[in-house]
């Protein structure tokens, strides 16, 4: 509502029998103000994501468009940051603060960890971290713990939510309590940053992820997913991004997105035709094409004119979806003896940082079973935290296959075989992957893991418990088998020592 509009129904107001103004004019002024400022901000809009008038895809904020893709480089790491809040985001960060710390020598010399990331997912608390340090890289580490993980987030949007000045806005059909977060987020962390701005930046590439609340399926923030909406992912902002990641159902609003599918020239990639027309196409095909299929599905903007989406751990609480995805067109492709832009990388190392806890109940302590609240709230988080379990085995399956078929390729048997039905049988990408684990699991001391496990899924925490899941994050890491057999094959050793965040003393390195 603008200006105009406000003083017409002041006026219109105040024109009333004169007996009656008398009367208001004495207890009136004041609410009259209010209720003009009410008006006036009760108008507020959510943002709308521009379109797109035709597709590039060598611009935009895309994989294959950044540095750490390069064919100049044999290995990748990614880092895939979970779901949980302030929990999440500590944890995550605890890793980012161990790979930075954590120096490693080899053939080609000395290096960060941190320095062979190339890509990063997140969803919910974990999207904050990843989105953060992808703005800001280095910096982070000056201040990300005053502005947003030891800051009381949850109560500065519940004191918003009950302030009257944000009321008007909230009642409005296309401003809610998640744009409202976003505005937050932007005050205390974001400053108005944009996907462009990661652009063009050399970090590594950020996927936050959402989940189309209308069909369930999971949409990642790149500008190869946002082509489908013929959407300029470029103007969006960092900060509607991370809100939209963690609009948990109810407690948030879902972040709507304009679509405007089917005015730009949109078609599913080249490589798809042949799986999506096989009888029998390759297994790995079959899951890497669903998700090009449900991609293709937003394209229909006709009918689906608007996307509302929310908290990206509903579809993907691991952050884990788009690295298998990736994982399995390798496979495909291989298989059926097309290149991909991966074929450079002898190594693809996983991080999973699962800041999943699990606290205790007394429920089966009592003949009274649960209230309907804690059951609604048990029954949205067992099947999330069971399809976290699968996805974490369905790479670890990968990793074996990939391992397995290798071997064989390298046998002396294999070496005098001369069926090619064989040889497309044992083909697989010659890349070996590295799933490391971390999770509060991996921790040794009891006491700290049931400390963990008890830490509750919101967006506010004690900074002891801030402190205690930095630290945590670094022996979760050094525990990993994974992570000690990646040092041994890459011939490195660590030569400077990661201290334990809020510690003076450092953890041994690893010899």
């Amino acid at each position: 509502m603008d200006l105009i509009r406000a003083a017409e129904l002041i006026e219109k107001g105040t024109s009333m029998n004169r007996s009656g103004i008398s009367m208001i004019r004495l207890r009136m002024p004041s609410l009259l103000v209010l209720a003009v400022f009410l008006l006036l901000i009760g108008c507020a809009h959510r943002p709308i994501n521009p379109p797109i008038t035709q597709i590039d895809p060598k611009a935009g904020y895309r994989p294959f468009t950044r540095p750490q893709f390069t064919a100049g480089r044999d290995g990748i790491v990614v880092l895939a940051f979970s779901g949980g809040g302030t929990r999440a985001a500590a944890f995550s960060y605890g890793v980012l603060e161990f790979l930075r710390d954590t120096e490693v020598t080899g053939p080609k010399g000395k290096a960060r960890l941190l320095d062979l990331v190339g890509v990063i997912t997140g969803v919910s608390g974990g999207s904050f971290t990843a989105l953060a340090y992808g703005l800001y890289g280095d910096k982070l580490f000056d201040d990300y713990e005053k502005r947003f993980l030891k800051r009381d987030v949850q109560g500065e949007i519940t004191s918003r939510t009950l302030n009257p000045i944000y009321w008007p806005s909230l009642w409005s059909r296309t401003w809610g309590r998640s744009e409202m977060a976003a505005d937050l987020y932007d005050e205390i962390l974001f400053n108005g940053a944009t996907f462009g701005d990661l652009d063009r930046g050399k970090g590594p590439l950020i996927i936050p992820a959402v989940t189309d609340i209308t069909t369930g399926a999971r949409l990642p923030f790149t500008q190869a997913a946002f082509d489908a909406l013929c959407s300029d992912l470029s103007a969006v902002r960092l900060s509607r991004a991370a809100a939209a990641s963690s609009a948990v159902p109810v407690v948030l609003s879902p972040v709507t997105l304009n679509n405007y599918g089917g005015t730009c020239g949109y078609a599913p990639p080249p490589w798809i035709k042949p799986f999506i027309d096989a009888a029998e196409p390759p297994r790995p095909a079959a899951r890497a094409t669903r998700h090009i299929k449900e991609e293709a599905e937003f394209g229909d903007g006709v009918n689906r004119p608007y996307i509302h989406v929310v908290d990206g751990g509903v579809s993907d609480n691991l952050g884990m979806r788009s690295v298998l995805d990736t994982l399995e067109i390798m496979e495909a492709l291989n298989l059926v003896g097309q290149p991909t832009p991966l074929d450079h990388l002898r190594r693809i190392v996983v991080v999973v940082v699962n800041s999943m806890s699990s606290p205790k109940t007394e429920w089966d302590k009592s003949e009274s079973p649960p209230g309907t609240i804690e059951i609604l709230l048990k029954a949205a988080g067992v099947p999330i935290d069971h399809y976290s379990y699968e996805a974490t085995e369905l790479l670890r399956d990968k990793q074996a296959r990939w391992h397995s078929m290798k071997m064989l390729r390298e046998s002396a048997a294999f070496a005098a075989n001369k069926d090619p039905a064989v040889a497309a049988a044992l083909r697989t990408p010659d890349t070996t992957i590295y799933a490391i684990d971390v999770s509060f699991a991996a921790l040794k001391d009891k006491a700290e893991l049931d400390y963990l496990n008890e830490l509750p899924t919101s967006f506010t925490l004690p900074d002891e418990a801030v402190d205690r899941l930095r630290a945590a994050a670094g022996k979760a890491i050094m525990a990993s088998p994974d992570f000690q057999r990646l040092l041994k094959d890459m011939g490195a050793r660590i030569v400077t020592a990661p201290p334990s965040a809020g510690e003076a003393t450092a953890t041994p390195a690893a010899k």
